[in-house]
Order: C-alpha cells, then structure tokens, then sequence
C-alpha cells in the first residue's frame, strides 16, 4: 500500500537540499514540490487552473528566481498553475497532476486522494499561502520510513506520514 510522507520547509534552501538526499537515497519520481510563486504574487488570483508542460523559467529559476526555481528543477514535470483563494503556485512531480485535476477543491482537495484528511490538506493548504514549501514522498510502506528520516534530518518544519 501506497504512504504519503509530507513535510513543511520554511526554508527554501533546507528544503532543496533535503531534495537532493532523497534523490541520493534513490527517490525520483515519487517526490513533489508545491509552494507559492512569489514570482507572480501580482498575477491573476482568482482565475482558473493554469497548468501545462511548458514551464516558462520555473525549472531554470527564472520565474522563481533563485533557490525555488532550482527546487522545482529537482523534480519531474514542473509546472505553474493558479488555484483561486490561493494564487499563483509552482508544483513539481506527481502533486502537479493531482492538483491539476483539483481546481476547484485547492490543494486540500487534491491530497485526499492521497489519503490525507481535508482538515489537514487544510492545514498544508494555509501554509503554502503563508509561502512555506510542501515536499512530499509518494512510495511503499517500506521506503517511507527512510523518507521520513531524511525529511526530519533536513529539520523540516512539521514531517507526518499518511
């Protein structure tokens, strides 16, 4: 059975390099990245889902400028997307095409259908609008308790396994 390890970074380079040892450990497509474009923080708020391959600068900074362009770069199939009452969001690896499909429910509606409870997609949701970054782990029970390490080594904000 599937297990989800999400983790909460503050810090835009913390969580880059807690990216960088799960690929070492031998993670890659499993991990995603969502955070807030804080390049676009003036673009269009409440329109619609904005998603598709073409990655402007994201995976090469130049959208996000610096670190976070780099941390998208981490992961496979970048993209931008808008989701109303949240803004402007970059989303790396499988959430982005969870999420693609989840317009309307935000981002707490897109992770449920990654078992994690409304109320807490809620609380991942508030803080990704407050600019914190979400990385998550999609893998097997046996190799989530190694993502979960890594993630609280990196000294992640907040580490939970669903």
């Amino acid at each position: 059975m599937a297990k989800t390890v999400i983790a909460v970074f503050s810090n835009e380079q913390v969580a880059k390099e807690a990216v960088e040892d799960l690929r070492r450990a031998g993670f890659d497509r499993e991990i995603s990245i969502l955070a807030k474009d804080q390049g676009r923080e003036g673009g269009d708020q409440e329109g619609g889902l904005n998603m598709g391959a073409d990655t402007g600068g994201i995976s090469d900074g130049v959208t996000t400028g610096g670190v976070l362009g780099g941390l998208a770069g981490l992961a496979a199939g970048a993209g931008a997307l808008v989701i109303p009452g949240i803004g402007p969001l970059i989303a790396a690896g499988p959430i982005a095409g969870l999420l693609s499909g989840a317009a309307t429910g935000g981002v707490a509606g897109g992770l449920i259908d990654w078992g994690i409870p409304e109320a807490e997609g809620r609380e991942y949701e508030n803080e990704i609008r407050q600019g914190k970054m979400l990385v998550s782990v999609r893998c097997d029970d046996q190799r989530a308790d190694q993502a979960n390490k890594i993630l609280k080594d990196h000294g992640a904000d907040r580490v939970r396994i669903h």
